[in-house]
């Protein structure tokens, strides 16, 4: 049988809540997940936050995305985008370029360099995930996307 939370993370008293034992066993549980996925994406020199740029901007389409319309996709809060930016720019993952009348707008595109390491971390992603939530059946996992959706429109303050 698997260990609780509280053992788990070496707990001794009691939890103060059960909404504080399901917000740390979200917690912990999103950690496992990221750290998979960073280690995976480790050996191909990005990091999770740069898959899901180059996710976001492959899912854009031809036209790219501005830079705060692509922070405002992002899975996690990226405060320096444009430094994130510049360091994809310069290992040849995405350009960027002033485009219309507006000189102001910069839009980031994703490169052909970018989309094939997308295209080659496709299968060894989804293997991962579906490693990640073997323990679960379709209807399970159906209801854990729909409880953190209801998580997630309570508002966090």
């Amino acid at each position: 049988m698997s260990p609780t939370l509280q053992q788990d993370l070496k707990q001794k008293r009691p939890f103060r809540s059960l909404q504080q034992e399901a917000y740390l066993s979200v917690v912990r549980t999103s950690t496992s997940l990221t750290d998979a996925m960073e280690d995976l994406l480790k050996d191909r020199g990005i990091s999770a936050t740069q898959y899901n740029v180059l996710r976001i901007l492959r899912g854009s389409g031809p036209d790219g995305l501005c830079r705060n319309a692509l922070r405002d996709r992002m899975l996690t809060r990226m405060p320096d985008m444009t430094r994130l930016l510049d360091r994809m720019e310069e290992a040849g993952l995405v350009v960027r370029a002033r485009e219309g009348e507006d000189r102001r707008m910069v839009l980031t595109h994703i490169t052909a360099k970018g989309r094939q390491l997308l295209d080659d971390l496709d299968a060894p992603v989804l293997a991962l995930h579906e490693r990640q939530m073997a323990r679960l059946t379709g209807a399970q996992l159906r209801t854990l996307s729909d409880l953190l959706t209801l998580v997630r429109e309570g508002g966090g303050a």
